[in-house]
């Protein structure tokens, strides 16, 4: 007879060598990772089957945050409980924790701010965020109310920048959604979708989140300490996040840059130096923590941004089955959804293409580059190395 204990052992032991593998190899952002997914814990070691891997990606979609961390998470919760969703998320996320944390580390040590091979890794960033825009309009804002609803967060977006702007806009988002889809048809979906979590369980993870989100900025304000502060800047980023990891970035430069924790040059290059690792682009905290208080920075930036999206995945698993099946709850999303592209192209104007695109030959490369990325289908990680050398080569000039 087979020990429990070692059982339990060796699925966790599994999960942290496969999620560490993945998280080693896993490039090309959400969409990719979640093919990566599909591939490794579905076809080949049929950890679940087709139609419960598609809920989970459906959950973790409707959720704000990182949806490919969350379904990694949720696929580590339904093996081995939740301590199978930490050693998941674990694996997925340390090997880009680790490079980003050392990037940051060496751009602080040997001051490589002025360096032309950051320039052109700000320009890498322009053509990511360029083509994360026309997938995600594509996507979210086909027709002509959604189109609206867009068009109003990138002028309100641009016009009244605060720290409540991207909150205020998703939640009046929600709401015209709410109102606009009421009545939107979805799929009938007769099958139930079991997750090894308690409802008791799921209510006080749902709690935490939502305490967190008020009593962090409260917290902030009665203490006035550095590293709260940052906690709650990261907490609140990760918690408002819907569309995936590109939409983090308004976020947090108007959490970071204006305050003059690290400077426009250092948040633009470090988001460049993100598209060439692998795992997901939320693992940008690292740099941003390790450029504002080293290695432990980095790590406690990591924490806190990824905390939300684990409460939610823990809090919302035992409810999906009733939340998939609510056409008003699907119609808010639909709205939310289409304010997130107005605040990514608002990000794209600014800061992004306002600091990279200084020059006429500026935008010749960033069109060569965003050639590479979506005609020719070049890895990313190749048009991150063609910008950094393409930006040191333009500085000689």
């Amino acid at each position: 007879m087979s020990d429990p204990k070692k059982n339990i052992l060796k699925s966790l032991l599994e999960i942290f060598l496969v999620s560490t593998r993945l998280g080693f190899t896993s490039f090309g952002g959400p969409i990719a990772h979640l093919g990566y997914f599909h591939d490794e814990y579905v076809r080949r070691r049929k950890w679940m089957d087709e139609r419960s891997y598609a809920d989970l990606v459906a959950l973790c979609q409707f959720l704000p945050g990182p949806a490919s961390s969350q379904v990694g998470i949720g696929i580590g919760v339904m093996r081995a409980g939740i301590i199978g969703g930490i050693v998941s998320f674990l694996g997925f996320t340390l090997p880009s924790v680790i490079a980003l944390i050392v990037f940051a580390l060496l751009l602080q040590s040997f001051g490589f701010t002025d360096a032309g091979w950051l320039h052109g890794l700000k320009i890498v960033a322009v053509v990511v965020v360029a083509h994360a825009i026309l997938g995600m309009a594509k996507n979210l804002t086909p027709d002509v109310k959604r189109k609206t609803i867009a068009l109003f967060a990138v002028v309100v977006t641009l016009l009244w920048q605060t720290a409540f702007t991207q909150v205020g806009i998703i939640l009046l988002a929600g709401f015209v959604g709410f109102y606009l889809y009421r009545h939107h048809t979805i799929e009938e979906q007769s099958d139930q979708v079991r997750f090894p979590i308690s409802h008791r369980a799921a209510v006080v993870s749902l709690s935490l989140f939502f305490g967190l989100l008020v009593a962090l900025p409260l917290l902030r304000e009665a203490t006035n300490v550095n590293w709260i502060a940052m906690v709650d800047s990261f907490y609140r980023s990760g918690s408002l996040v819907f569309g995936g990891g590109h939409v983090v970035l308004p976020l947090l430069e108007r959490e970071f840059v204006p305050s003059g924790w690290l400077s426009e040059e250092e948040f633009l290059a470090g988001y460049g130096a993100a598209q060439a690792v692998p795992g997901p682009l939320f693992t940008f905290a690292a740099y941003i923590g390790a450029v504002i208080n080293g290695w432990q920075g980095g790590l406690l930036a990591t924490f806190s941004i990824f905390l939300p999206a684990f409460l939610l995945i823990l809090g919302t698993l035992p409810f999906w089955n009733s939340l998939r099946r609510n056409p008003k709850i699907k119609g808010a999303l639909m709205g939310v959804n289409a304010a997130v592209v107005g605040i990514l192209i608002a990000a794209f104007y600014h800061p992004i293409w306002s600091s990279s695109i200084l020059s006429t030959i500026d935008f010749a490369f960033a069109a060569i580059l965003f050639s590479m990325l979506v005609f020719w289908k070049l890895p990313p990680w190749v048009i991150v190395v063609t910008g950094a050398i393409g930006g040191f080569l333009l500085s000689l000039s």
